[in-house]
C-alpha cells in the first residue's frame, strides 16, 4: 500500500490539542469529536449535532455549496476552502479558511475539519514579522555560521568574517572542525558539540576558536540543529558571541585570585581545584606538605627584607628540586608539592637544602623543615583528608624535634579517615536522632543503694558501628557539635529523671558538660528552660565538670556566675577526673562543688602498689577535709571496693556494679535493690 492511501490515525486528545477550532465527522456527517476551541468560537456543543446527520451541514457549514460539501466526503485528497462564512449558534458569521483531511478515528474512516479564522491569519502575519525582526537582530548581533549534515560550512554572516579573518571564498566548504584549534582538548570539545547537535539537542558553552591566520579567540557558542525544507536535510546554525576580552579579564582575575604574588606559586584555593581534578581523573600522586620550622623566630632575628629573601630563595630551591611538579604556597611559611616522585626523593630535599643554604649577607640562615608525605589515593582520597593528614604529620614531626619529612602509618591514616567519617555521620545522627543515652549506676559504698546514675551518650551507626563517648566527645568538641549533643543528653536525662521520680524511685541523674558549653552565656538559662519544659525538679540533676573545666572556669566570671545560678536552683556539681588535670585548689573555693570523683586511672592501680594506695587514701582524706562527698569510678573488683570503704570513700561506680545500660535495666536494678 502506498503512503498516500494510508490515513492518519488520530484520537480525541490530538484534536483537543489543536491550536485551531477543529472537529471530526464520520462519513454520515455525524460529529464524533468537537474540541474546546470550536465550542468557544462557534457556541455549539457536540450534542447540538446529534439530532440529525444534516445538522452540521445546515448549521455551521451552511454556506458551503452542495458540491463542495459532497467533495469533502467523496474525495480522497485533503481540501482547502477559502472565504468560508461559518454560522455560529448565535447566528453570527465568522470568516474562515477550512482544511479537510481524511483520517481514521476508532478504526473508522473519518474527516478532520480544521478552521483557520481570518483573525488567526492576521496574528500569524504579525508573528512572522516578529520572527523576521528577531532573525535580523540575531544576525546583526552575533557571528552566525551554517553547517550542513556533513559538517561543511555552507553559509556565514559578515560578523563572523570580520572576527575570524576568513573570506567567503576561503571559508565556504571548509569543515566545522577547521574552525577550532588542532589539539586534543579542542577535539574533545568539538566531538561533544557534533554529537550533541546530531542527536537533535542544542549545545551551549564557551569554546576556543582560531582565526584564518591561526590566532586564538574565544566565543560563547550556541549550536542549534535545524531542518531545511529546501535541501530536505538537517543543518546546524552556530550563533557565536565574541568573549575574548572577557576571557582575558577572567584569566587576569584568576591570576590575582589563585596566584601568590610573592612567589608566583598557586595559592590554596587553586591547589584545591588542581587536586580535585587529579582525584577525579584517578591519578596517583604524593601530597607533600612542607613547613619552615621556627619561622617566626627567624623573623624576629632578621629584618623584613631578609624574610622576603628567605621565602624567595626557598621557593627557588623548591622549584629546582621538584621540577615538573605542581607547587602551592598555603600560608606565610608553608607549602605543598604535588609530585609523582617517591618518598626517598622527597626526603632528599632536606639534604639539598643543607647543600644549598640560604644566606643573609655572608651568614647562612639556620633553616629546617618539617614535612609530611601523604599518598593519594592509597592514604587519603579527598583534598580535606589530605590536608588533615598532612597537618597531623607535621604535628608529629615537630613533637619529635622537627627537621624531617615523614609519612604516617596506615593505622594513623585509618584513624584520620574514621574521624572524618564520624564527623559526617554525626551530623546525620543528630538530624535523625540516632543517639541514645545509657546510664551507669553510682552506689553507696556502705549500703549498696543506688544513689544516682551517670548519663552517657551512646551512638551505634550503621556504617561505623559503635562510637564510644571517649571517641565521640573530642570530635564533637572539635567540630562544634558538642552543644547539640549536650542539649540532647540534658533533655533525655531530664525526661528519664521525671519518669523515675513519678515511679517513686529516688534517683538522681548526672550529666557531663564541657567548659565550651558553659562559654555560651545562655547555658544556665537553657538548662533551666529544659527543666521547666520536662517538669523535672532541679534537685534530681547533677552536673559533672572536669579539672580542666574547673581551672578555666576559675578565670571566667561568667561561667562561675552561671554555675552559682544553677546551684541556687538545686543542681549539684561534681568534679570529675580528680587528680588527672591541673593542680590548683583555688577552684575548690570559687566553684560550687559538692562531690570529688577520683579518676579510674588511679583506681586501676589501687591494688598494684602501696604508693598508689597511699595516694588514693590521701585523695579521699582531702575530699573529706573539704567537706565534700568522694566518689570513685572504674571500680571492678571487690578488693578495690573494700580498700575504698576502709579509706572512707562514700560511693563507687564501675563494672563491679554495672556497665552503662538502658533505662529499663536501671529500673529493674533499683527495684531489686529496694527489695
Amino acid at each position: 500500500m502506498s503512503q498516500e492511501n494510508v490515513n492518519m490515525v488520530i484520537d480525541e486528545k490530538m484534536v483537543n490539542l489543536s491550536p485551531f477550532p477543529s472537529f471530526v465527522m464520520n462519513r454520515n456527517s455525524e460529529v464524533l469529536i468537537w474540541n474546546d476551541l470550536s465550542k468557544s468560537y462557534f457556541g455549539y456543543e457536540k450534542d447540538d449535532f446529534s439530532s440529525t446527520s444534516a445538522a452540521i451541514k445546515t448549521g455551521l457549514l451552511s454556506s458551503l455549496s452542495a458540491e463542495a460539501y459532497q467533495d469533502i466526503f467523496l474525495g480522497k485528497d485533503s481540501l482547502r476552502f477559502d472565504n468560508v462564512r461559518l454560522l455560529t449558534k448565535g447566528d453570527a458569521l465568522i470568516d474562515s479558511t477550512i482544511y479537510t483531511s481524511h483520517v481514521t478515528y476508532n478504526n473508522e474512516p473519518s474527516i478532520l475539519v480544521t478552521c483557520i479564522l481570518d483573525e488567526s491569519y492576521t496574528r500569524m502575519d504579525d508573528s512572522m514579522q516578529e520572527l523576521k525582526d528577531l532573525i535580523n537582530g540575531l544576525y546583526s548581533s552575533y557571528m552566525v555560521v551554517t553547517v550542513d549534515a556533513e559538517g561543511l560550512i555552507v553559509n556565514c554572516n559578515p560578523n563572523f568574517l570580520s572576527i575570524s579573518h576568513w573570506t567567503p571564498k576561503r571559508v565556504l566548504g571548509k569543515t566545522f572542525w577547521q574552525l577550532f584549534p588542532d589539539n586534543e582538548g579542542s577535539l574533545k570539545v568539538t566531538d561533544s558539540i557534533w554529537k550533541t547537535i546530531n542527536s537533535g539537542q542544542i549545545w551551549e558553552g564557551e569554546v576556543e576558536k582560531i582565526t584564518k591566520d591561526g590566532f586564538s579567540y574565544w566565543v560563547f557558542l550556541t549550536a542549534i540543529p535545524t531542518y531545511s525544507p529546501t535541501t530536505k536535510n538537517y543543518e546546524f546554525v552556530l550563533f557565536e558571541k565574541d568573549i575574548t576580552n572577557e576571557r582575558k579579564m577572567k584569566q587576569q582575575l584568576e591570576k590575582i585570585a589563585y596566584i601568590d604574588p610573592e612567589t608566583g606559586l598557586m595559592n590554596s584555593h587553586r591547589l584545591e581545584q588542581i587536586v580535585n581534578e587529579m582525584i577525579e581523573e584517578k591519578r596517583h600522586f604524593s601530597f607533600v606538605y612542607l613547613s619552615i620550622d621556627k619561622f617566626y623566630t627567624i623573623k624576629e632575628l632578621d629584618n623584613s627584607k631578609v624574610e622576603d629573601n628567605l621565602i624567595t630563595e626557598f621557593t627557588k630551591r623548591m622549584k629546582i628540586y621538584f621540577q615538573d611538579s605542581e607547587m602551592a604556597r598555603i600560608n606565610e611559611h608553608e607549602f605543598v608539592v604535588i609530585t609523582p616522585l617517591g618518598e626517598w626523593f622527597t626526603q632528599g630535599f632536606l639534604t639539598y637544602l643543607k647543600q644549598n643554604p640560604i644566606y643573609t649577607g655572608n651568614v647562612a640562615v639556620p633553616i629546617s623543615i618539617s614535612g609530611g608525605i601523604t599518598r593519594s589515593p592509597q592514604d587519603q582520597s579527598t583534598f580535606p583528608h589530605l590536608m588533615k593528614a598532612s597537618l597531623a604529620t607535621i604535628a608529629n614531626v615537630r613533637e619529635a624535634g622537627g627537621d624531617n619529612i615523614v609519612s604516617l602509618s596506615n593505622a594513623i591514616h585509618k584513624a584520620i579517615n574514621r574521624k572524618s567519617i564520624i564527623e559526617k555521620r554525626l551530623l546525620l545522627a543528630l538530624d535523625q536522632q540516632n543517639l541514645k543515652v545509657f546510664y551507669q549506676p553510682q552506689v553507696d559504698i556502705h549500703t549498696g543503694k543506688i544513689l544516682a546514675v551517670e548519663a552517657l551518650v551512646r551512638w551505634e551507626d550503621d556504617q561505623i558501628g559503635v562510637v564510644k563517648p571517649e571517641e565521640l566527645i573530642p570530635i564533637a568538641e572539635e567540630t562544634g557539635l558538642i552543644n547539640n549533643i549536650g542539649s540532647f543528653v540534658i533533655e533525655e536525662a531530664c525526661k528519664q529523671a521525671v519518669k523515675w521520680h513519678k515511679a517513686g524511685l529516688d534517683l538522681k541523674v548526672t550529666i557531663n558538660l564541657s567548659v565550651r558549653e558553659f562559654r555560651d552565656k545562655n547555658m544556665a538559662k537553657s538548662i533551666l528552660s529544659t527543666l521547666e519544659n520536662t517538669q523535672c525538679p532541679a534537685k534530681l540533676i547533677q552536673i559533672e565538670i572536669t579539672e580542666k573545666f574547673a581551672l578555666e572556669a576559675e578565670a571566667e566570671t561568667s561561667i562561675i556566675k552561671q554555675m552559682r545560678q544553677l546551684e541556687e536552683e538545686g543542681i549539684v556539681f561534681i568534679l570529675d577526673d580528680f587528680g588527672t588535670g591541673y593542680a590548683s585548689f583555688r577552684y575548690m573555693q570559687l566553684l560550687p562543688i559538692e562531690t570529688l570523683k577520683i579518676d579510674q586511672t588511679f583506681i586501676h592501680s589501687l591494688l598494684q602498689s602501696e604508693k598508689a594506695q597511699r595516694l588514693i587514701h590521701g585523695m579521699v582524706q582531702f575530699g573529706k577535709s573539704m567537706n565534700l562527698n568522694v566518689l570513685a569510678e572504674g571500680v571492678e573488683t571487690i578488693e578495690q571496693q573494700k580498700l575504698l570503704q576502709e579509706y572512707g570513700c562514700d560511693a563507687i561506680q564501675g563494672y563491679l556494679i554495672s556497665k552503662p545500660v538502658a533505662e529499663d535495666v536501671i529500673t529493674r536494678l533499683m527495684i531489686s535493690s529496694v527489695n
